[in-house]
């Protein structure tokens, strides 16, 4: 069997392998959950009231569900990286932690992961008298120091300062690349946590983002990265199984904010973050929502949408949960290949 032929299948079985580990998981971590009544507390009326109407169904809904997709990977990888370390064979031979290509974005992955697990106990527990978890200005504070790490690894270990523009060509910016990273990363971490609302939508837009990113790694030779990207994929399969509506556990910020995080540092160890907003097309129109819907109160001392993001505006002018989740599954998967034709395009050409 050639090398190729064998990366394939080691990708494929690393995908089903994680789906079936978060699958035989699930039933402990949603015992557990119930148990503990470890539930999404819904923003008040006063505060939100569109939301709060629409969703006052779902408090108590058990949250923390990322942690069944970065333990799905975690335990995986780490599992074939002990098996190479004692060189057991075959276990040896489905190893995919390396430095240069998934080292950081598991760590990272896990971290931030840590830090939302934290924020979705404090939301729990109303540990602030206002709930909601970590007050903005502190989440984008953590999340930024450690993104900001992340770039610096990247700038200086990996001594990466190069930008490409698909059908142009590579840039050296310098320590450019620093802040550029830790736009990209955050930003991509709080849109997918806004996209994270109804019932299964963040899972498939991450799904399908993940999906692309995973092959466009595979066809630039990375296999190690293709495989982490198969693994969460597989793990957000077994995760949609019980978060589509009605959602027996929701993801919570250790998913979400996790996975926002993974998926820039992703686009950006490709180096075609530029495709993303193409690839994860209904993150920037969730994101792009709020921020008019927040400008337009400002200024204008009006709003555009009924509430945002924009999944709540459908949800206010009638349209059931379900349907909007599966059109923006259907725009989600439609725009990730549509970002992966234009990859092959450019790959083929530099």
């Amino acid at each position: 069997m050639d090398d190729l032929s064998f990366q394939m299948i080691k990708i494929f079985f690393l995908t089903t392998l994680a789906f079936i580990v978060a699958i035989m998981f699930t039933p402990a971590l949603s015992h557990f959950l119930y148990k503990y009544k470890l539930g999404k507390q819904i923003r008040s009326g006063d505060e939100a009231p569109v939301y709060s109407k629409l969703h006052e169904k779902k408090s108590g809904t058990p949250t923390m569900g990322g942690i069944l997709i970065w333990g799905t990977a975690l335990v995986l990888i780490l599992f074939f990286y002990v098996g190479s370390v004692f060189e057991i064979p075959v276990i040896s031979e489905f190893n995919f932690l390396s430095r240069a290509q998934t080292l950081l974005p598991l760590g990272v992955l896990i971290v931030t992961a840590l830090v939302g697990l934290i924020d979705d106990l404090i939301d729990i527990k109303k540990i602030y008298t206002n709930g909601g978890g970590f007050r903005l200005r502190h989440r984008f504070l953590l999340y930024t120091v450690i993104v900001t790490i992340a770039s610096l690894w990247f700038y200086y270990k990996l001594d990466w300062d190069v930008i490409h523009v698909p059908f142009v060509g590579n840039f050296e910016i310098g320590w450019w690349y620093i802040p550029i990273f830790v736009i990209v990363v955050i930003a991509t971490a709080f849109s997918v946590n806004e996209t994270d609302g109804l019932d299964g939508l963040a899972g498939g837009v991450l799904l399908t983002s993940f999906g692309a990113y995973g092959a466009i790694a595979f066809a630039m030779g990375r296999y190690d990265l293709a495989a982490f990207c198969g693994v969460i994929a597989g793990a957000l399969l077994a995760f949609l199984w019980f978060n589509i509506y009605p959602a027996r556990f929701i993801m919570g910020d250790t998913g979400a904010m996790a996975l926002g995080v993974t998926l820039g540092i992703i686009a950006m160890l490709t180096n075609y973050t530029l495709l993303l907003p193409v690839i994860g097309f209904i993150l920037v129109i969730e994101s792009l929502s709020v921020i008019l819907q927040v400008g337009s109160k400002k200024i204008r001392k009006k709003k555009i949408f009924l509430s945002a993001p924009i999944h709540h505006h459908l949800e206010a002018k009638g349209w059931p949960e379900p349907k909007i989740v599966m059109r923006f599954w259907v725009i989600s998967g439609v725009m990730a290949v549509i970002g992966f034709i234009l990859f092959l395009l450019d790959f083929q050409t530099f």
